[in-house]
């Protein structure tokens, strides 16, 4: 089976990468991880994929006065290591639409909302704020404008009554350690196709059942 070459881009912790890493060590995985890059040198993750015999790379973003510049480096380690499928995991730098020129059609990122609601940071408490019942993650490419790229594939999580933004934030984290190795199977095997802007999946049975919360009486 060919396997689908990824590269991870990160700037922190990388818990995202961790579900990758440990997802993709099963051998009928149609995924493996090429190279890890980090802007930040002294990312946790690095080591997470390095011990894991996965090669981490820092392409640091300071010191370069355009971000063009950055970005060149960037696309040298991705392309020196064959890298087909670029996965955002906490990669906390904004990219040019240059480089979406060069990689268009093939970056993936997880968002800790169910887009389009909730775009940017603070998604939490502002799920929180708006009162809603349901909040979740996505799974969706990447396209310059932001969390805008269309949609892969979602996971809904029930928002309690005592819930604040850290106990929230770490269920839908959960979540996003099931759903975006669940995303990336789906592309890999070709199971889920980009075509003209909107995601053609094949089928996968009956949905699962409606979550209602709170839930129904009766």
């Amino acid at each position: 089976m060919s396997r689908r070459r990824l590269g991870v881009l990160i700037s922190g912790r990388g818990s995202n990468l961790a579900a990758l890493i440990d997802t993709a060590a099963a051998a009928d995985y149609p995924a493996e991880i090429a190279v890890v890059v980090s802007n930040n040198p002294d990312a946790p993750g690095l080591e997470r994929a390095r011990a894991a015999g996965i090669e981490g790379v820092v392409v640091n973003h300071r010191g370069h006065a355009r971000r063009e510049d950055f970005e060149a480096l960037l696309h040298t380690a991705l392309t020196a290591h064959r890298v087909e499928l670029i996965c955002l995991a906490g990669f906390m730098r904004l990219l040019t639409p240059s480089f979406f020129d060069l990689w268009s059609g093939r970056i993936i990122n997880i968002h800790p909302s169910l887009l389009p609601a909730f775009k940017g940071l603070d998604t939490h408490a502002r799920a929180l704020d708006a009162g809603v019942r349901v909040a979740g993650c996505t799974a969706h490419y990447v396209v310059p404008e932001m969390d805008e790229g269309p949609i892969i594939a979602q996971a809904a999580v029930a928002v309690a009554p005592d819930d604040d933004a850290e106990s929230l934030a770490a269920r839908v984290l959960a979540a996003e350690h099931r759903l975006y190795p669940h995303a990336v199977r789906l592309i890999a095997s070709g199971r889920a196709r980009l075509v003209d802007g909107r995601i053609e999946r094949d089928g996968d049975g009956a949905p699962p059942p409606v979550l209602f919360n709170p839930p129904l009486e009766g």
